[in-house]
């Protein structure tokens, strides 16, 4: 079985979180929601697949994992800045709706921004210790 990086399941696990919160999302913000899972997802493709293709001689999969923490720093500040979001998670007025939220929206992200820098960190290792041996 080949080898999943960290960052991939995370990225899989924010977009099934997403997928399941959507239908209890406002419907006005439905296509932002598709556009976000779709990043998600396509992050999660390219990651996975380690795509070689380059932009200005950087690999596409390493430009992929460098766009993961903003993203997720975004999805963070989106929902902290948000009123309604932010009612939701204090009041719990509706709470499978509040935990979704901030599992998917603060926990997962940090756990992307976590293991983000963990996957450049063991591609930096790893680096080094080709040049060693």
């Amino acid at each position: 079985m080949r080898y999943l990086p960290p960052v991939v399941l995370v990225l899989v696990a924010i977009a099934v979180v997403g997928v399941i919160a959507m239908p209890f999302g406002d419907p006005q913000f439905f296509d932002r929601a598709i556009a976000l899972e779709f990043s998600f997802i396509t992050l999660a493709i390219v990651i996975l697949l380690d795509v070689r293709l380059t932009v200005n001689r950087v690999p596409l999969a390493k430009l992929a994992l460098w766009a993961c923490i903003p993203l997720a720093i975004l999805v963070m500040v989106g929902n902290s800045l948000a009123p309604p979001h932010v009612e939701l998670m204090t009041t719990f007025s509706k709470p499978f709706n509040a935990v979704l939220l901030i599992f998917g929206g603060y926990v997962l992200q940090a756990a992307l921004i976590g293991t983000t820098i963990l996957q450049f960190a063991r591609a930096r290792q790893a680096i080094f210790q080709n040049q060693k041996g």
